[in-house]
């Protein structure tokens, strides 16, 4: 049996929406981060226009990860992708530290940091079992392929 990019091992689509969602929500509320109104938000207003874009870009990787995530089954996909959650969990990590030296601590931004860090370790896990998945699907390549 072939690979079945929609099937229910597989559900990008409800990721994808979770993730788009959060994402746009993230965006649309940086203004308020840099003093700006939200309901006019113009990045010529400030010099945060760099700062959208580069936020855009970090949201946008892990949102094309997952859509190709149903398209490409290969072992050099998973190994990459493995690499890209273990990456956003080390900056997530970082990022709750940063959170946690900022007076006055801000409770809702640690508890989102948190939660952040907390999904990021489970795919971590998930990702290295999917590359182990792939590998016991190969039986010939467990021996010469390296995880």
């Amino acid at each position: 049996m072939g690979y079945e990019p929609f099937s229910d091992q597989n559900p990008c689509f409800v990721e994808c929406l979770f993730a788009g969602v959060t994402v746009s929500t993230d965006l649309g509320l940086m203004p308020l981060f840099h003093g700006l109104n939200v309901a006019h938000s113009d990045s010529h207003q400030s010099d945060v226009g760099l700062i959208f874009w580069l936020m855009l870009v970090f949201f946008a990787l892990p949102l094309w990860i997952m859509v190709l995530t149903a398209f490409n089954d290969s072992l050099q996909f998973r190994r990459t992708h493995f690499a890209v959650t273990v990456l956003y969990s080390v900056l997530n990590f970082f990022h709750l530290l940063a959170d946690l030296m900022v007076q006055p601590i801000v409770g809702s931004q640690i508890a989102l940091m948190l939660m952040l860090f907390g999904f990021g370790l489970g795919l971590n896990w998930v990702g290295f079992q999917w590359i182990r998945e792939k590998l016991g699907s190969h039986p010939e390549g467990v021996g010469s392929e390296r995880v």
